[in-house]
């Protein structure tokens, strides 16, 4: 197996891409959800070709690099004092922190109420929060979500709550859905978009035309929420 690192002009953008030559019939592009590009080529293919077929699918692969992206969290850092708006399931709460006996964490009327013991950090106590609320409500959606997919044959998945820096959520080949915490900040359909996005990747594991339509026919106003997702959470 042959590796390069090629690029070429598509109009105004530039696209990088991983070339693969293997043994194999067939030429395969495929668009990982960081934004890389990988081309595989059988190893007698020409430079010739394999430039004028990913030419030929640059405006396939922008739009995929841009799917992806758009999928990236872009929640900004948060310092954790009094007086500052946190989110949750969609709706604003102000920040208010003082020491305590035990660490609890309570919103309540558009406040974020926060209990801390001395030696335990605001940040902490509210994360480990967020996540006690994600693995809840995450949950309970996939067991009202999971209905929605009876006719495909398909089991339900286990969930996983993992921090990632530049996605909402994946599937796995072996079935599990791994989620963010920091969606719990998100609307409730916002939330269920990303379920029911990766419950179709069970489905049909990439983003083909299939899988679209799919994601169409269970959740009709996904395009609403993912907009929601992507501008909500500043």
């Amino acid at each position: 197996m042959i590796v390069k690192t090629n690029n070429i002009k598509y109009g105004k953008k530039e696209i990088s891409y991983e070339l693969i030559f293997q043994d194999r019939k067939t030429l395969g592009i495929k668009v990982f959800p960081e934004g890389s590009v990988k081309v595989y080529a059988p190893s007698d293919t020409s430079n010739e070709k394999i430039e004028e077929k990913v030419k030929e699918k640059a405006r396939w692969i922008l739009k995929q690099q841009n799917e992806f992206l758009s999928y990236h969290p872009l929640t900004p850092a948060r310092k954790y004092i009094n007086g500052e708006t946190h989110l949750y399931l969609g709706r604003q709460y102000i920040l208010q922190s003082e020491i305590g006996q035990i660490n609890q964490v309570k919103a309540y009327r558009g406040k974020l109420e926060v209990h801390h013991k001395s030696n335990t950090k605001v940040e902490t106590v509210v994360k480990n929060w967020y996540r006690e609320k994600a693995i809840e409500h995450f949950n309970s959606v996939l067991e009202e979500k999971i209905n929605l997919f009876t006719k495909y044959d398909i089991e339900k998945p286990l969930v996983e709550i993992r921090s990632m820096s530049k996605r909402w959520g994946s599937c796995t080949v072996k079935g599990k859905v791994i989620l963010n915490p920091e969606l719990i900040k998100a609307p409730k359909g916002s939330i269920e978009y990303v379920m029911i996005h990766e419950l179709c990747h069970l489905v049909h594991h990439n983003h083909t035309k299939a899988f679209y339509e799919l994601q169409e026919k269970i959740m009709p106003d996904w395009k609403k929420w993912k907009t929601k997702l992507e501008y909500s959470l500043v």
